[in-house]
């Protein structure tokens, strides 16, 4: 999505606490890692991709497009990774744990790069390599990629929320927050189709509302640093819009439990008539209600306060390189390949995703399927990344506690109750709140 993705099979709920040290490996995987070396049929080196699953085809076009460019030098293996985002995280570490050669390029969450680098598992891009994953690559992105002024991924998609919205219902869309929440109050008491469609439920989704809400408000979770809490009057405020929309007739009733797919397939049952969510919602429409999809528009993603933009949290994968892969050289190669112009324009046509080169969002053959696509430019322009803490993991469940469900949140009681358990979240301390 986590296609921030943005899919729900990218986020499910979190386990406990988890130390930043790698857990045990158990012989059965030291022996599937072992099982995994070696060369292709052919005898060419084999370059192992792994990433998340993708049912829109254009990540296996990719592998088979720079397989065939390398020219004999290499073979892309495409090995998908389990749905949920956790799951992928698990199967990562574990391997990357147990120094597995057969790890080459890795697909990460734009959330996991702070750790997989603290934990030296993953190389640094220099020199030429870094040079062309910096050309032409949007500033956000590349900070997703980040750490400690060192870049250590390549960004492959990007990917940020729109207000989607019915322009029967909804002639001029609103710019804020309250403006759309009393838009909506007045659809419920005319008897039309009302209903804010957005991420509630107890996981990543609903870090990712808040985030963006603290950003939009003009502050951040963390210190610049990643060291420590900076949350008072924007987190208070942000709290304060959850609130009120939870507790407002523009509260779908199932918000508590709400993922980005259950919100496409709300909106797409009429009885919405405002959605925050990814670009995969705009292909979905086209395809499975095609006379709603005639009234189905974009704008900004609402900002918190009248006249300032929105600072909306990004998504999207990562490509970083394994320090144990076999075949280094080859594997930066690769990865450079598979993110290039024509592969970032088929994934974002066949699986919405939006691109992290700056240039195709000028592209007028992506008008058809992409037509958003200057929307989703200003958003990633304007955008805001989430905390960066190799303890990202701890402080995600530590936010996705204390703000669900989101009808009980008190603003200034939760923000205190926030600030005061990022402390040992940082640290890797405790247990679930």
């Amino acid at each position: 999505m986590r296609t921030d993705r943005s899919l729900a099979r990218r986020f499910t709920r979190r386990s406990p606490f988890r130390r930043i040290a790698a857990p045990l490996i158990t012989a059965t995987l030291a022996a599937s890692v072992l099982a995994a070396c070696g060369s292709s049929g052919s005898g060419k080196p084999t370059i192992n991709f792994y990433n998340f699953p993708d049912n829109s085809g254009a990540i296996q076009q990719a592998v088979d497009t720079c397989t065939a460019a390398a020219n004999g030098k290499y073979v892309i293996k495409y090995s998908k990774l389990p749905n949920a985002a956790d799951g992928q995280r698990q199967q990562l570490v574990r391997r990357l744990a147990a120094r597995d050669p057969s790890m080459d390029i890795l697909g990460l969450d734009v959330t996991w790069e702070a750790e997989f680098a603290e934990a030296g598992w993953i190389l640094p891009w220099t020199g030429a390599n870094k040079a062309a994953a910096s050309e032409g690559t949007l500033k956000a992105p590349l900070e997703t990629a980040t750490w400690k002024g060192q870049l250590y991924a390549v960004p492959y998609n990007s990917n940020t929320q729109l207000l989607w919205y019915r322009d029967d219902l909804v002639p001029t869309p609103p710019k804020t927050w309250d403006e759309m929440i009393d838009d909506a109050v007045k659809l419920a008491q005319e008897g039309k189709p009302h209903l804010i469609e957005i991420q509630g439920a107890q996981y990543e989704g609903v870090v990712v509302w808040f985030n963006s809400l603290v950003a939009s408000a003009g502050g951040s979770v963390l210190t610049a640093d990643g060291t420590k809490a900076s949350m008072g009057a924007p987190a208070v405020k942000a709290l304060t819009i959850m609130k009120r929309l939870a507790s407002s007739p523009a509260a779908d009733p199932s918000l508590s439990v709400q993922m980005e797919d259950q919100n496409r397939l709300a909106m797409e049952s009429g009885t919405a008539a405002f959605e925050l969510n990814y670009p995969f919602v705009y292909p979905s429409m086209k395809a499975n209600k095609p006379d709603l999809f005639k009234h189905f528009k974009w704008t900004q993603y609402p900002s918190v306060t009248a006249g300032q933009p929105s600072h909306v949290t990004i998504g999207g994968i990562d490509m970083a390189i394994s320090k144990y892969s076999k075949h280094p050289d080859l594997a930066f190669q690769a990865a450079l390949c598979l993110r290039n112009r024509d592969n970032q324009k088929i994934a974002a046509t066949k699986g919405g995703l939006p691109p992290t080169l700056a240039d195709l969002y000028n592209d007028p053959s992506l008008q058809k399927d992409y037509p958003f696509r200057q929307d989703i430019l200003t958003a990633l322009q304007n955008a805001s990344v989430r905390p960066k803490t190799p303890a990202y993991q701890n402080l995600s469940i530590v936010i996705s506690h204390a703000v669900s469900p989101p009808s009980g949140i008190n603003a200034s009681s939760t923000e205190n109750k926030i600030t005061n358990q990022i402390k040992d979240a940082l640290q890797s301390k405790g247990l679930i709140p």
